[in-house]
């Protein structure tokens, strides 16, 4: 007769593959190869399906997202908000169960996944922000954050460039908390990975500074399984990947068997009771914490609240005209070093470019290993490397995290381009992560960037014209809980404006120069609009009277009010568009 544990994976199994053939597409393959590991880690995972953003749950990325089947039978069986006629609507429009993984449709996906090798760099942010939060908040006696992220990675995910760099930024942070799975099962779209794919992944993830494991049998060895994650909690200064040699589709004539017997549902029932019993006690130690720490508990409950501290932006730089030039990128810097020690959630680095991008707060910690003398786990500033699309993938699985982090990745506006697949996951996620992207304007020209970006849905891209808006811009980004931002900063000097503010910058665009019946407005955005402004008063002293509207980001000035967008662009008036780039408008 077969074990509970073999009854459980045949119904993983079954729920997985009849989800396929109902829906008449997807991936049957990996979900029949993974669902033994699948089913021991899920055992040892802490969460409660009742309470699936609890802070202190293990974290479950399938980076390998066309395997998603796996995930939601696991989410039926464990009693999430999910049913297995959920299942029945696999891949249908609208379904609570996408052909991929998506945290804002379906309760108990903790991440966004896809592109194959964002999950691992997204589990790669998740453990950089337990560590954060836990080294900022734990005590001696009371430690509220230990938590794990699981990770399931396919051959693809590891050919993935994005992958490379964030599990060597992983390796060199000595990331304990993460344990990987990369599913050996040889097999890729193309056929036998043998066409492309040979390299020796257990060296080179020793190179990253990996803790390397191996189960032979990952289509049965489910002692195995359990003794590698055992092994790997035992590391304490490197991540794992476990190496399961599995074999595509195994199980495969389990198919038809999507009907949960009762023993299967009591065992599901008793692991849940179990888990919410681990949630209980954490509740109960959380109480404790905030009885006898109380300003650190506060603190915790505010941004477990998502909640920012009162009056932060009361710290905000502000200025007026007869303030001196400067640079876009250093009036950023201003805002960083304003903020720094204000708002604890507020952390951030740059992609080997902190000179340039001024993205370092004065006095700030790195995040870095306590063994490497060079910072420590409740730093703030993280030194990415040149790693952009990693960074941007990282960012995203701290935001994921929770607890209101608010972080920021800088680099060159250009090389944002190179995290394209990470932004564009940023915002169809909705991660309020910060892009500080300097080196923008017709200093420099990268006209087409701006246009890539702004077609990205559910992004605001920010072209700031002087230390206000500047200001404005990071109001903005830090209070955003539903979408990414890009500030695109200059290199070269500015004047701080006649008529800027934050609380006009937060409108998304208005009127900078105004004229009673003006001839023309003049629609300008970032280093061009004091360009713009110097235009209107030539304008003027030659009869022709000239609006001009500062429109530094039009993603939040499309969500102003109709009548209010018509009182800054009336009918009736000739608009000329000044940007470097292509007319947008």
């Amino acid at each position: 007769m077969p074990s509970i544990d073999e009854l459980a994976i045949s119904t993983i199994r079954g729920l997985a593959v009849d989800a396929v053939a109902s829906a008449n597409s997807g991936h049957p393959g990996a979900p029949l190869g993974l669902a033994p590991a699948a089913h021991v880690v899920w055992k040892q995972m802490n969460f409660n399906p009742k309470d699936p953003n609890w802070i202190n749950r293990d974290r479950f990325v399938l980076s390998n997202g066309h395997a998603c089947a796996l995930l939601y039978s696991l989410l039926v069986l464990y009693g999430y908000d999910l049913t297995v006629d959920d299942l029945k609507q696999f891949r249908q429009l609208g379904s609570k169960t996408p052909g991929h993984p998506e945290a804002t449709d379906t309760p108990g996906v903790d991440v966004t996944t896809g592109p194959l090798g964002q999950g691992i760099s997204n589990a790669v942010g998740i453990a950089i922000a337990q560590k954060q939060f836990a080294a900022t908040y734990n005590k001696d006696d009371i430690k509220l954050s230990d938590s794990y992220v699981y990770a399931f990675v396919g051959d693809g995910c590891l050919m993935e460039g994005v992958s490379s760099e964030a599990s060597s930024l992983a390796g060199h942070l000595q990331l304990n908390n993460l344990i990987a799975f990369w599913d050996d099962n040889r097999i890729s779209i193309d056929g036998d990975t043998a066409v492309s794919f040979t390299e020796n992944v257990p060296e080179r993830y020793r190179a990253y500074g990996w803790n390397v494991l191996e189960v032979e049998e990952g289509d049965t060895d489910l002692e195995g399984i359990a003794k590698a994650i055992e092994e790997a909690k035992k590391t304490t200064d490197k991540p794992t990947l476990i190496r399961l040699r599995t074999i595509i589709g195994y199980g495969s004539l389990k198919q038809g068997t999507h009907d949960v017997h009762d023993e299967v549902a009591k065992f599901y029932a008793d692991e849940v009771a179990k888990k919410q019993k681990t949630q209980a006690a954490w509740d109960a130690k959380f109480a404790e914490y905030k009885q006898k720490y109380p300003e650190a508990g506060a603190e915790v409950q505010r941004r477990l609240d998502g909640k920012l501290p009162d009056n932060w932006r009361q710290h905000l730089p502000t200025y007026t005209p007869a303030d001196k030039p400067l640079a876009t990128r250093k009036l950023s810097e201003n805002v960083i070093n304003a903020l720094h020690g204000h708002i604890p959630e507020f952390i951030g680095g740059s992609a080997d470019l902190t000179g340039s991008n001024l993205t370092r707060a004065t006095g700030s910690v790195d995040f870095q290993p306590p063994s490497t003398g060079l910072g420590d786990y409740d730093g703030v500033y993280i030194r990415y490397g040149v790693r952009e699309h990693g960074m941007g993938a990282i960012m995203n699985g701290i935001a994921a995290f929770g607890a209101n982090y608010k972080n920021y990745g800088g680099t060159f506006l250009n090389f944002v381009s190179y995290a394209a697949g990470a932004l564009r996951l940023s915002a169809l996620s909705h991660h309020p992560v910060i892009w500080v992207a300097t080196h923008d304007s017709i200093g420099l020209a990268y006209p087409e960037t701006l246009a890539h970006f702004r077609a990205i849905p559910n992004l605001s891209v920010w072209r700031p014209a002087d230390g206000n808006e500047v200001s404005g811009a990071y109001a903005a980004a830090i209070e955003s809980t539903d979408h990414p931002s890009v500030i695109a900063l200059t290199r070269q000097n500015l004047p701080q404006l006649e008529g800027s503010s934050i609380e006009n910058t937060l409108k998304g665009g208005y009127t900078l120069v105004k004229q009673d019946k003006p001839d023309v407005i003049i629609v300008s955005s970032g280093s061009e609009v004091s360009i713009s402004v110097g235009a209107a008063e030539v304008l003027s002293k030659q009869g022709v009277k000239a609006n001009v509207v500062s429109l530094p980001d039009f993603f939040t000035f499309d969500k102003q009010s109709y009548e209010y967008r018509k009182s800054v662009l009336p009918d009736g008036v000739p608009i000329l568009s000044v940007e470097v780039m292509t007319t947008f408008g």
